[in-house]
């Protein structure tokens, strides 16, 4: 995996990286991976989202789906021997 290492970042945006990080529960490192990735690579994700357009367009035409859902019971203890 390649490195990068980026000189004279004003303050404030280390700053806003930062609280943009935590706020997504991220570290910094991975909040600036995923910008970089974003601006760099922009289709990247294009195949896993024009697979989930198409799924919905389908589910729309069928008018959704029904699952079957089994019935709720009590729990049987588990047997060990």
């Amino acid at each position: 995996m390649a490195q990068i290492l980026i000189r004279n970042l004003p303050d404030e945006a280390k700053e806003a990286l930062r609280a943009r990080a935590q706020a997504r529960g991220h570290s910094m490192e991975a909040e600036a991976r995923r910008i970089l990735l974003d601006a760099a690579l922009p289709d990247r994700d294009a195949p896993v989202l024009a697979w989930l357009d198409h799924a919905a367009r389908l589910r729309e035409e069928v008018g959704g789906v029904e699952l079957p859902l089994p019935s709720r019971r009590e729990p049987r203890s588990a047997e060990l021997s």
